[in-house]
Formats: C-alpha cells, sequence, structure tokens
C-alpha cells in the first residue's frame, strides 16, 4: 500500500497497509474490497500504481500473445507489457513507492448499542485514526464508527455504496433523516432493519435480495477514478463486502519452456529480401549469407509457404498455450544418473527457466500411467486480465477465457498488466491414452458422463456460462489431481495449500490428445524450492497405491458417494466429492473444487464400475 502524508506531520509515515505481490495480482487486486486496521478501503486500479525506481519488468511472449485479446481494444506495450506491482521499503517507506487505495464504503455505523446511526463519513469525526460520531442524548463522549458492511454490485462488476436515505424512504424525500441500523437480537440478515427515527419509515435489508425491488446499476466503478463510470443496465445486487464472492481475480498463466524460433519468424527477420521471393528466386535469394544464417536448412517448399503466410498477413499458427507446453514435456528425454540442471542466472532465459526429465519408471505403478516427468526446475508466469464478482469466468481446456466474458477492467490508461513470477519444481503424470479412451467410451462411463452433463447444463443455465462441457476426462484427471496432491502433501515437505495442480486435457479426436496432471510448486519472489516434491515423483506408484485405498471409503459415505449432479441441492458440478475426500484449498485448484467425481477414479459405493483404477497393484 501507498504511504500519505498526514497534514500537519513533516515526516513519511509507514504505509496504511502491506500486501505481499502475489496477493496484489489475486485476492486483493485492482477493485477488491481491503479491510485496513481502522478503515475500509478498495484497491486502486493500475493508473494509481506509483512503481518506484525499482520497476521490474517480465518477459514472457507467449503469455503477451494470450492475453492481448482481453484487453478491450487497449494494446499492451510491446517493450514493457509485464511489470511486478511495486516492492515497498520497510525501512524507507516512500509516497513514490505503493499502490494508492480509496476508503470505501463512505458510510458508517455507531458502535454505540443505544444510539447505531447510519451516517456518512462527513458526519463524523476522526480522533487517532479511528472515526467518532458524536450520539444525541446518549452523552458528550464520542462513540467508535465502523465502515457499513453492505455494498451493492452488479453482474459487470460495479461497484457502489447504497444510498441508504433514498433506500429507506423508498426513493422519496425526507424533512431531517435520522438513520439506524438495527440488527437483532440474534444477528441473522433476516432481522437486519433500517428505519428512520424522523419519519418512522422501517425497511428490512432482505427486501434488497429480491430482484422485482433492486434498483438499476449506476455504473460506478471507485477503484478506476473519478472518470470510471460508466452506463450500465443490469441490477443491483447486494453484497457484503467481505464475502468470498466480492472478488475473483481473473488471471492466466503460462509456463516458461525453450521455444525454437519458428520458421515463419526467420522469414520476418530477413523480410526485406524475402518479399519479393517466388520459386524461381528462392535458390538466388539464399546464396546471400544473412538470408542463409536465418532460413537455415528449411525445405524451400516449407520456406516459400511462410513467405505467402506473411504476404498475406495470416495469422502464425502456433500451438495452444497448453498444448505447446505437453509437447514440450513429452519430448523430455529419460533422466541421467547425476544429472542437474545448469546454474541459475540474474536473468533467466527460457532455456534455463525449464529443465525436466523423464523419471525410469517409478516402482508399483498402475499400467494405466504412462510414465512421469520430473521438473526440477519451473517457471510459471500469471498475469491478471481483470476480474468478476459475483460469479468467477471459468476457463477453457487451455486456459483461456471466453471471448464473450465480459472481464472488469484493471485501468483505463495503462498498457501494461500486473503479474506474478513463480519459480519450483514439478511432476506431470502422463496416464496412457489408449487406456483413458477405452475407459471413457465404455458403457458405465458413457452412462455416468450423461448424468454429469445433466448437472452441466443445469449449472449454466443459472450463471449464464458459455462454457462447453469438458468430458469425463477433465472430471477423471481433475479427481485424480486431488487425491494425488492430498497424498504428496503427507510426505513431500510442502502443505497441500503450497501444492498447485495444472491440467492437460484434450480429447482423443484432437490434434493433440492430453491426459496428464502436473503438480507444481513454488513461491513468488524465490530462487526455487528443495526438490521435495520431485523425490516424492520417483514413489508415485506407492503415493497412487495410498490415494486409491484412502479414496474408496469416504467419512461421509454413503451420503457422499450417492450424490449426484441432478440431486436437489445446487452442487451441479460434483459427482461423489466433499470437503472429506477430495476438495482441497482453493489456492490449489485451477476449478474452484468443481468437476470433481470421486467415483470416476476409484470404486465407490453404488459405482464401483465406472473406476479409471479398478484394482490396487504390485
Amino acid at each position: 500500500m501507498a504511504s500519505r502524508r498526514r497534514p500537519g506531520v513533516q515526516r513519511i509515515v509507514p504505509p496504511d497497509g502491506r500486501l505481499r505481490q502475489s496477493q496484489v495480482v489475486s485476492t486483493f487486486g485492482p477493485g477488491a474490497m481491503l479491510d485496513l486496521l481502522t478503515d475500509s478501503v478498495v484497491v486502486g486500479g493500475l493508473d494509481f500504481w506509483r512503481m518506484g525506481q525499482k520497476e521490474t519488468l517480465i518477459h514472457e511472449p507467449r503469455l503477451l500473445d494470450a492475453v492481448e485479446r482481453y484487453t478491450a481494444g487497449r494494446p499492451l506495450s510491446r517493450e514493457a507489457p509485464f511489470r511486478l506491482p511495486p516492492a515497498g521499503d520497510e525501512r524507507n517507506p516512500s509516497e513514490g513507492n505503493g499502490i494508492q487505495v480509496q476508503e470505501f464504503p463512505k458510510w458508517f455505523v455507531c458502535q454505540n448499542p443505544r444510539c447505531r446511526a447510519l451516517v456518512k463519513a462527513g458526519s463524523v469525526e476522526r480522533t487517532n485514526n479511528e472515526y467518532r460520531h458524536r450520539c444525541s442524548g446518549v452523552g458528550d463522549k464520542p462513540s467508535r464508527c465502523v465502515p457499513v458492511r453492505f455494498v451493492v454490485t452488479c453482474r459487470r462488476g460495479h461497484l457502489a455504496d447504497i444510498e441508504w436515505t433514498w433506500w429507506v424512504h423508498d426513493h422519496t424525500k425526507c424533512a431531517s433523516p435520522q438513520l439506524r441500523l438495527e440488527e437483532g437480537v440474534t444477528g441473522d440478515f433476516s432481522e437486519i432493519v433500517v428505519a428512520c427515527s424522523t419519519c418512522g419509515k422501517r425497511r428490512r435489508l432482505t427486501e434488497m435480495t429480491q430482484e422485482e425491488r433492486q434498483d438499476r446499476c449506476q455504473g460506478e466503478r471507485p477503484w478506476l477514478g473519478q472518470e470510471g463510470k460508466e452506463p450500465c443496465t443490469e441490477k443491483q445486487r447486494l453484497l457484503i463486502r467481505t464475502a468470498s464472492h466480492g472478488y475473483f481475480a481473473q488471471s492466466m498463466s503460462v509456463i516458461s519452456i525453450p521455444e525454437p524460433e519458428s520458421l515463419r519468424r526467420k522469414v520476418q527477420s530477413v523480410w526485406n529480401v524475402l518479399q519479393a521471393a517466388t520459386k524461381e528466386t528462392l535458390p538466388a535469394f539464399r546464396t546471400i549469407p544473412q538470408v542463409q544464417a536465418a532460413l537455415g536448412n528449411a525445405a524451400d517448399e516449407d520456406v516459400l509457404a511462410a513467405v505467402i503466410a506473411e504476404r498475406e498477413q495470416r495469422p502464425d499458427v502456433v500451438p495452444e498455450l497448453r498444448t505447446a507446453e505437453w509437447l514440450q514435456f513429452l519430448s523430455q528425454r529419460v533422466e541421467q544418473p547425476g544429472e542437474m540442471p545448469v546454474d541459475r542466472t540474474d536473468e533467466m532465459p527460457a532455456e534455463r527457466s525449464f529443465w525436466a526429465r523423464r523419471a525410469i519408471r517409478p516402482p508399483r505403478l498402475p499400467p494405466a500411467v504412462a510414465h512421469v516427468v520430473l521438473a526440477r526446475r519451473l517457471r510459471e508466469v500469471a498475469a491478471q486480465v481483470g476480474f468478476t464478482r459475483l460469479e468467477p469466468a471459468m476457463k477453457d481446456l487451455q486456459g483461456q477465457f471466453d471471448l464473450e466474458v465480459e472481464l472488469a477492467p484493471l485501468s483505463l490508461q495503462r498498457d501494461w498488466l500486473p503479474v506474478t513470477e513463480i519459480r519450483g519444481e514439478g511432476l506431470l503424470v502422463v496416464l496412457d491414452e489408449a487406456a483413458v479412451h477405452a475407459w471413457e467410451t465404455s458403457k458405465p462411463v458413457v452412462e455416468r458422463t450423461e448424468s454429469l452433463l445433466a448437472g452441466f447444463e443445469r449449472w449454466k443455465k443459472t450463471s449464464k456460462s458459455k462454457l462447453a462441457f469438458p468430458g469425463a476426462r477433465f472430471y477423471l484427471l481433475h479427481s485424480m489431481s486431488h487425491l494425488l496432491m492430498t497424498q504428496l502433501a503427507l510426505d513431500c515437505g510442502y502443505p497441500a495449500s503450497s501444492i498447485h495442480e495444472r491440467l492437460y486435457c484434450a480429447s482423443h479426436d484432437a490434434a493433440v490428445p492430453m491426459a496428464g496432471i502436473l503438480l507444481m510448486t513454488g513461491t513468488s519472489g524465490s530462487e526455487g524450492t528443495l526438490g521435495g516434491l520431485v523425490d516424492e515423483g520417483r514413489r508415485l506408484g506407492t503415493h497412487l497405491e495410498r490415494a486409491w485405498r484412502d479414496a474408496r471409503l469416504c467419512s461421509n459415505d454413503p451420503v457422499c458417494a450417492h450424490h449426484e449432479p441432478v440431486g436437489l441441492d445446487d452442487r451441479s458440478l460434483e459427482g461423489a466429492a466433499c470437503h472429506s475426500c477430495l476438495f482441497v484449498p482453493e489456492c490449489s485448484c485451477e476449478r474452484f473444487n468443481q468437476f470433481l467425481d470421486r467415483a470416476l477414479v476409484v470404486p465407490t459405493l453404488g459405482h464401483e464400475d465406472v473406476a479409471f483404477l479398478r484394482a490396487p497393484w504390485t
């Protein structure tokens, strides 16, 4: 957070709050509501970030190509598209470095139980960094005030104070409004009432949840400043400012991988010569040393195809985000004894940010697992492209958002995005494609898939999502990932909240079928990890067997095992899954603990015939 200079004080005081850099690109990014020690604020947009002199730029071309489609027609800088959040200086805080925040909400509630006045910030005093209200008729000593915990938002992410005076009086005027917030004896939401002492008007807060009585959103975006307001036709929705659905940071990430330069880019590097190339003239052009050095041994027909594509300005065909990573993992050779990655450098290129080898087949590994790839060095770069409120935006199997998803912007003027950089280690579990395809096309699994699809379609009607059904393959990978993550956390030395997943899934009919689970760990700003996760990858067969035995019976069975996506509850995206068996910390899960079904992995009560792993192995 930014330091601020207080009136009458000549020295720079410490910042009003502190956050980790990774938090500013996730939980508490631009537009998020945050409770400080004595204040409630909204985090300012990128226009209000003071980067200071120690600005850190991040280079990741693959990520740049992926996120540009979500910047609302505002192109990103080609030289510096990604930046780390400003790093504070604890010993010498400065107003020129940090993130500005705005006080929000501006309505306060008096904590004197005999008063409970609901007043604006301009009607209270600030003493010793606390707001105080002079209660009428209950003594001269000012009473402490706290920010009201209710605000309004809409599906487009707009955020505003509730105009309490207008709302209580149903959009009519009162000569001298005096509002009180009465929360009842039990504190239950249904008992919360706002009353006017002057005219006697009273309204229950539950009325604000009724769609027919909701006001139209005014399009306010306080994190973008005074120019942030825009037209909006959505209805305002009541929101408790500390509720978990008040802010969903939407980010995209890539694993840094060494990529050979494409032939198209090689042609571009000597375009001043090759722009006039034809089948007849190309051999002559290739005798020019500069052209020959760029093209190397590429065949003439391939070069001509790249020239024509560049001449017609056709987009370069590159693999999708996760497909490219998947192919890179699979291309790794088998590890050799004593083989280690090269030393790190300050400017770490992709070749040195990624180091992986295929493990010698671990003992007790089931036949359905093709092999294991151990990555001693991984670098993940995640950029926040926007955020949503009320409902998170779901990604497709390549980790990208639907273009029709409307994300709230992070700034009005900036041509860069905030990123977090994580260096760590991981292991990739590669399932046998033939075994997965035979399993997903079997009759019991097809019938189970129909049940999961019915629940998914029910969820789509309420969420208005454009996401396509990911299929039983994705449910299998996701469920197996959670089981394995929980088991590995017992032995690898990292807690489950420090391990996160990255799923590689593509159907059997895709150009590149994928069925793999990457479990990785790391910390932003660190130089890596100690190798505990990689070492446990060599014992993956034992871990899978233990996970299989533990998952067969959940402490909530038979309720958990018999849960159906089309049941009476609203858990439409889960089959046999609950907090006792499959749910993990949400920071570790790509899908908010949804799209899970334990029955697809291990034999479960009532669903013994749909399990991918049928029996323990030796």
